[in-house]
């Protein structure tokens, strides 16, 4: 499978937010197995082309006129994961002098594990408990290999940080404590806690995730005492 492809459905050209530390290109793959209400990304969801939007070879391009400039390429989604060209891509950009970063919900450890030995850094998106995917992901048993994914990543050796978005509809303030207490006991060094971004979602009518400035700063400090790399993003 050549990294030719690869279905892209969009690129940030410069961003230092989607790998910690360092300047990336972050690529947006299109497909995702799962529909969660809270997707701000809906449009990425289909496996499909996008008119208009850049060919792998287009980015490979963008990326040896920036050689010097850019530290990392990301591939985010949609869920990169599923495409099977991604692995002939992170090979390449690693080739060209690049650090690989990968956003992913790990929704297949069949799917990840080849990735590792050509990744430097993952952004391992948790969604919920391990047994309350369902109500978020919307497909049945997603939550077992997420989670499992851990275990892989720190067997790995390689960089990584758990995230959540947290919509009040779908998690409480307990649950997401006791989240953050399961990945503290599995060894989890670095968690961020986002608050859902509800202008963009796939489902709508999820509604407003209303959260109070103080149950914010209540969350923030039990992170904290948990792990000085534990944290709310607001």
């Amino acid at each position: 499978m050549l990294a030719d492809n690869l279905v892209i459905g969009g690129m940030t050209a410069f961003s230092t937010v989607d790998y910690p530390q360092h300047l990336a290109t972050t690529l947006f793959l299109q497909g995702c197995p799962w529909r969660c209400h809270y997707c701000h990304n809906p449009h990425l969801i289909p496996l499909k082309p996008v008119d208009g939007a850049p060919t792998w070879q287009r980015v490979c391009s963008h990326l040896k006129r920036r050689k010097g400039l850019l530290d990392a390429v990301v591939f985010s989604g949609g869920e990169p994961t599923i495409q099977k060209a991604l692995l002939p891509a992170l090979q390449q950009t690693r080739d060209m002098g690049f650090r690989n970063g990968l956003h992913t919900g790990a929704p297949s450890l069949k799917s990840l594990r080849p990735l590792l030995p050509w990744l430097d850094w993952v952004g391992l998106d948790i969604k919920a408990l391990p047994s309350g995917y369902q109500p978020v992901t919307t497909c049945s048993r997603s939550g077992e290999d997420s989670w499992a994914a851990i275990d892989e990543l720190k067997r790995s050796g390689v960089s990584f940080e758990c995230r959540m978005t947290w919509h009040s509809a779908l998690h409480s303030f307990e649950q997401v404590l006791e989240i953050s207490e399961q990945l503290a006991n599995r060894g989890v060094r670095r968690f961020s806690v986002q608050v859902a971004r509800t202008a963009q979602m796939l489902n709508p009518t999820l509604g407003e995730s209303y959260i109070s400035t103080p149950d914010i700063e209540e969350l923030r400090n039990s992170l904290a005492a948990k792990s000085e790399g534990f944290d709310v993003r607001a």
